[in-house]
């Protein structure tokens, strides 16, 4: 493993940390002030700017002290000199969520560009899949 895709994991790892513990200076910290995100839920046309990233973070530490998970199961990451991205697949419900849907999982994405020889968020997406008449513990 690359010493790049080891920095990058190591970024992300402690970025889940950090939103489990609801620690906003460390979410934010490895994150581009240009951030572009996509959320679950609104805005949907997407959160623009650094300030708009930390003001979608205090609500979703509340429904996190329900005692809701954020843990990564599978994270992948390729880097290439500059750019890199990143995706992977979290435990991301409270207890009561979760025993309905075992197999539900958040999927995150990643796009991180290298400035001054550090690697930052320029892009995050979040997403759980359309479960519209479908059972997300089949397949």
């Amino acid at each position: 493993m690359s010493d790049d895709t080891e920095q990058i994991r190591t970024l992300v790892e402690r970025w889940a940390q950090a939103v489990h513990r609801g620690n906003l200076d460390t979410v934010v910290a490895d994150h581009a002030e240009d951030i572009v995100m996509f959320d679950v839920p609104p805005p949907y046309e997407g959160v623009r700017g650094m300030a708009a990233y930390r003001e979608v973070w205090p609500p979703f530490f509340q429904w996190q002290a329900q005692g809701a998970s954020f843990d990564i199961e599978e994270l992948r990451v390729t880097a290439g000199a500059d750019v890199a991205f990143a995706h992977a697949l979290l435990r991301c419900g409270t207890p009561q969520e979760l025993d309905t849907r075992p197999g539900l999982r958040l999927r995150l994405t990643l796009g991180l560009r290298k400035e001054a020889d550090r690697w930052i968020v320029a892009h995050e997406h979040h997403s759980f899949p359309d479960l519209s008449g479908t059972d997300p513990d089949a397949a």
